[in-house]
């Protein structure tokens, strides 16, 4: 019945930071950029590799996300990365913080964390 996950939504505080972050820092393309009046928000459709992914909304005054301790709900948004180091050393070029590298106890592989710019957890996973 399911063949892929379609995408992810994400809604920011603020959409430009957000939109920079996203595009700028991370490299996600931009598929299209709307401004929905009636909503008094914008919508980008992202893609990474060419493959759309992310949808970044912006809506007046939303609610702040709860994050730590762990709440119910989406946890995390995950990449695939080939080296840890160098998605690290690009981010360090931002001055974004990562956690330390951790090991994955049951597949071996190398991964860490991020926030966004309002504090979603990304991860970031060694092929």
């Amino acid at each position: 019945m399911l063949q892929k996950v379609h995408h992810v939504a994400v809604i920011c505080s603020n959409y430009e930071i957000s939109k920079k972050f996203y595009t700028e820092i991370l490299g996600l393309e931009i598929i299209r950029e709307v401004y929905r009046a009636e909503r008094q928000s914008f919508k980008l459709d992202l893609a990474l590799n060419g493959v759309y992914i992310l949808e970044l909304f912006s809506f007046p005054n939303p609610p702040q996300r709860v994050s730590r301790p762990e709440a119910v709900g989406l946890r995390h948004l995950a990449f695939e990365v080939g080296s840890i180091e160098k998605i690290i050393a690009h981010l360090n070029q931002y001055q974004i913080a990562s956690e330390p590298i951790r090991i994955d106890e049951y597949t071996g592989k190398r991964f860490t964390f991020i926030n966004d710019p309002d504090e979603l957890p990304i991860e970031f996973y060694e092929a």
